[in-house]
């Protein structure tokens, strides 16, 4: 698809509170979109999207049948689902809820309530996502970029590497931690590498640790792609020298606008 705009977009809304679904619709009419169809199971939902189309997935966590974890995790299992975008609105703050969302590579995970804002940029993310033209990359030069992608979640991998591929980046390398990524680094040079935090082996922490004291490549640009919210761990990659951090979802606006800033 090119040239999305957000009236264009269609939407399943997997939501069983009929005031909640009302609320949602109204924000997505109020942004132009109006082709949204509405399930308030998450089987009904599998089954709806194996009839019709749909650019993006809103669903909240918890359904009758299954969470929206479990939503998602079926959709990615799924070849003609794997690739569908999909935004939760939630209240839920669990971790073990909310990150195998995360590791599932999704578009945007938006609290509820949700400010008006953070719907619109979870819609821009998917256009951007669908139809890589709408994203100006110009200036970084992405053709010629040899990237380095290292998470243990082959959805998130497979996430990242769509979103870097929008941009115009083709020579992706993708290791599954750090052990697996040093031994790539010691054969073959990055312009950039792009890591998970939690991960088994030699966490993104330890990987960036190692680069710049210990490879050939210490100054390579690592940009961090990890939920972590513990302000301490945080603070340690940043004094690992890590070159920036980005929150999953990993949205492509932000991603670009950071890959600018390291690349400059």
């Amino acid at each position: 698809m090119k040239n999305i705009t957000l009236d264009q977009l269609s939407i399943l809304l997997v939501e069983p509170s009929a005031m909640q679904q009302r609320i949602i619709r109204n924000h997505l009419n109020g942004f132009g979109v109006m082709n949204i169809d509405t399930v308030t199971h998450g089987t009904t939902a599998l089954s709806t999207m194996d009839k019709n189309k749909h650019d993006l997935v809103v669903s909240s966590m918890h359904l009758e049948d299954m969470t929206g974890t479990e939503l998602v995790q079926n959709m990615r299992m799924n070849t003609e689902q794997s690739d569908i975008p999909f935004m939760l609105i939630s209240s839920e703050t669990d971790f073990r809820y909310l990150e195998p969302i995360r590791q599932a590579g999704v578009i945007a995970i938006l609290p509820k309530p949700y400010e008006i804002d953070q719907l619109k940029r979870g819609l821009f993310s998917t256009v951007h996502y669908l139809d890589p033209d709408s994203l100006d990359t110009k200036e970084i030069e992405s053709e010629n970029l040899v990237v380095l992608v290292v998470d243990d979640s082959f959805t998130a991998r497979k996430h990242i590497n769509r979103v870097l591929g929008n941009m115009g980046i083709e020579k992706i390398t993708n290791a599954k931690d750090g052990k697996e990524a040093i031994a790539i680094i010691k054969e073959k040079y990055f312009d950039l590498i792009v890591t998970d935090y939690n991960m088994p082996e030699m966490d993104g922490k330890q990987l960036i640790e190692q680069i710049r004291n210990h490879s050939n490549q210490s100054t390579i640009p690592i940009l961090m792609v990890s939920s972590e919210s513990d302000d301490n761990r945080l603070a340690a990659v940043q004094q690992a020298g890590v070159s920036a951090i980005c929150d999953k979802p990993f949205e492509p606006e932000t991603v670009r606008e950071l890959l600018m800033k390291m690349l400059a």
